[in-house]
């Protein structure tokens, strides 16, 4: 009799996961709020949908990864991080919509689980969540033999927001003669790492834990900086009416992100030295003798939001971000023209 056959021979091991889920369940549960309806485990997650202080209720989902800045997790055996990246990245999505963040749902996935690599994981995940006031509704975490390099994963995110339908921010009020904010990044937030980790490992022969006088840290520490959620420094001006228009800037950089937002007969004008270009950005463009236009095409550049307003209201949403102790700068201007953005 040839001996049984198991799925823990094929790859998959089953107590693993068990683990995996019984530290998530923890974790998922310091996010949870008056309206989660339902524990990690159940085949759907359950959230309460009444907005009794809404008048029209919007709901504002996405769904989005942090691309290749893995590649510097797993070189860095860095893996609590990520997750956060995740959630900002996604709540800054449905922000720019004027959506408050309800609930969470991540999807990781890799090749060998192992607990304690998917516990951190999903700690960052908790984190990034709680700090947004948003629930960790549910997931799924995938082990999938032969599919995945050892020792990497992938994991993606899902939310899902709300937003008063008379407060929703559009961008169809835009118009000549408003004024461009914007509130700083810390780095290349989730964008840019093909072209990054060819530059900095391939073109310039770094290793992760290369020390770079120019950034006065490692290139692993540099490249795994967090991405910032707007959320916070926003809130207090979601419903005032005064945002025209927001442009989270991620993959396509601050030159494809803006026209998303613009009404036909408008374009902008972006002062290029109006904010402080981080110093990663410059290596690099040193390092590759990269086009300007390529950098502002790739990456953020330094800047994470970008806010329309009106001239009128420019000195008022400025001095709210200064209350709040937040960095703002005053980068450019709408124009007329046909959904372009102009560099000066």
């Amino acid at each position: 009799m040839t001996k049984p056959i198991s799925y823990a021979d094929a790859g998959v091991d089953i107590d693993a996961a068990t683990r995996a889920t019984d530290r998530i369940k923890q974790l998922a549960k310091q996010t949870f709020n008056a309206q989660t309806l339902s524990e990690i485990g159940s085949f759907g997650g359950m959230f309460d949908g009444a907005f009794p202080k809404l008048n029209q209720p919007v709901l504002v989902a996405s769904a989005d990864g942090v691309g290749t800045k893995l590649k510097i997790a797993f070189l860095a055996g860095v893996n609590n991080t990520v997750g956060r990246d995740l959630v900002n990245h996604c709540v800054n999505d449905i922000l720019v919509q004027g959506a408050r963040p309800l609930f969470f749902l991540d999807y990781i996935a890799t090749g060998k689980l192992f607990p304690e690599v998917v516990a951190s994981i999903v700690e960052g995940i908790a984190q990034g969540a709680k700090e947004n006031g948003c629930v960790l509704l549910g997931g799924e975490t995938a082990e999938m033999p032969d599919f995945y390099a050892q020792g990497e994963y992938d994991v993606a995110g899902f939310i899902v927001g709300v937003v008063d339908r008379e407060k929703i921010i559009d961008g169809k009020q835009i118009a000549a003669g408003d004024v461009l904010l914007a509130l700083p990044s810390v780095g290349l937030h989730t964008n840019g790492y093909s072209l990054a980790r060819k530059l900095f490992f391939e073109v310039a022969g770094h290793e992760v834990n290369t020390q770079v006088a120019e950034l006065g840290m490692t290139v692993g520490e540099a490249l795994l900086q967090q991405h910032l959620s707007y959320l916070k420094p926003l809130d207090g001006l979601l419903d005032s009416g005064m945002i025209k228009g927001l442009a989270h800037i991620t993959g396509g950089g601050l030159t494809d992100n803006i026209p998303r937002i613009l009404p036909e007969g408008t374009a902008v004008e972006i002062k290029k030295n109006s904010w402080p270009v981080l110093p990663v950005f410059q290596l690099m463009q040193k390092i590759g003798n990269v086009s300007e236009a390529e950098m502002y095409r790739t990456f953020n550049m330094g800047v994470g939001m970008v806010i329309v307003v009106s001239q009128s209201d420019g000195g008022v949403v400025k001095s709210h971000f200064q209350d709040c102790g937040e960095q703002v700068y005053d980068i450019g201007r709408v124009v007329e023209g046909e959904r372009f953005v102009k560099l000066i």
